[in-house]
């Protein structure tokens, strides 16, 4: 990319790369580091013309992880319905929705064209309002 003098670089993070995580430091610490990450290396390739940014999704309520792990692990461990568990997350967003990968991938097509050429060193929420920050 430094040859060619142009590029994007799209860092998939996290809405714990924001704001702190309950029970789960080790995982916002990596979270944090990766828009540190992402920062750094905005500064150091702009004279390049290679543009860093990040997404940092909100919750993919109907991903595998939670599908088929987390339902399952916060029901038995909270002693509710998975179904519950869904609403408690849900009810945590202003838009009262889980993010998509659509939402991800709408984000990241923006991030990729050239709509937003002078945009680096950016660390994009889609979370539904849940992190603002």
């Amino acid at each position: 990319m430094r040859e060619q003098r142009s590029g994007v670089i799209i860092q998939i993070n996290s809405k714990s790369g924001k704001k702190g995580s309950y029970k789960n430091s080790a995982y916002a610490a990596s979270k944090f580091g990766g828009i540190g990450l992402t920062q750094s290396l905005a500064l150091e390739l702009a004279e390049y013309n290679v543009r860093v940014n990040a997404i940092c999704p909100g919750n993919l309520l109907d991903s595998p992880l939670w599908v088929n792990s987390l339902y399952k692990q916060y029901a038995k461990r909270w002693g509710i319905t998975e179904e519950e568990v869904r609403q408690r997350y849900i009810n945590q967003v202003p838009m009262k929705r889980g993010c998509t990968y659509e939402d991800v991938a709408n984000v990241m097509v923006f991030l990729a064209s050239d709509q937003s050429s002078y945009m680096t060193g950016q660390a994009i929420n889609v979370t539904g309002g849940q992190e603002m920050h």
